[in-house]
């Protein structure tokens, strides 16, 4: 199986991976999100992170 690795790092690159996301899963991909911690905001990780 191939893997995706996808890097965002604030708020409106998760809205776009969000899109990529669903289209690698929907073609059976593999995908790796690793968050750089830019713009970290603990209330928001709490909705995001579950």
């Amino acid at each position: 199986m191939q893997k995706i690795l996808t890097i965002v790092g604030a708020r409106p690159q998760f809205v776009k991976a969000a899109a990529l996301s669903r289209r690698f899963k929907k073609y059976g991909l593999e995908e790796v999100l690793v968050h750089t911690g830019q713009h970290f905001d603990e209330n928001m990780a709490e909705i995001l992170y579950l």
